[in-house]
């Protein structure tokens, strides 16, 4: 009995509560968009993303790997 009301409760959480998805950003874009996304999913300025990579690419070359994978594999924002 109380499987059941769990259940019902997590299908209601799953209902009201709408995922937000990662994608590359078709407007806030300078190369992939890659940052714009990151940026639009966390909600922050897409310079500071910007920032993070170049920063991630001089302290060891992280970044730039980083941002290729995305690149790759985040798929394009289907709103134009």
């Amino acid at each position: 009995k109380c499987w059941k009301a769990y259940l019902n409760k997590q299908k209601t959480i799953k209902n009201n509560k709408e995922m937000k998805k990662l994608y590359r950003s078709n407007t806030n874009r300078k190369l992939c968009g890659v940052c714009g996304g990151f940026a639009e999913y966390f909600d922050l300025d897409p310079t500071i993303m910007r920032l993070l990579v170049v920063i991630l690419t001089l302290f060891g070359g992280g970044g730039l790997l980083i941002y290729l994978i995305c690149a790759l594999v985040i798929p394009k924002s289907p709103i134009q």
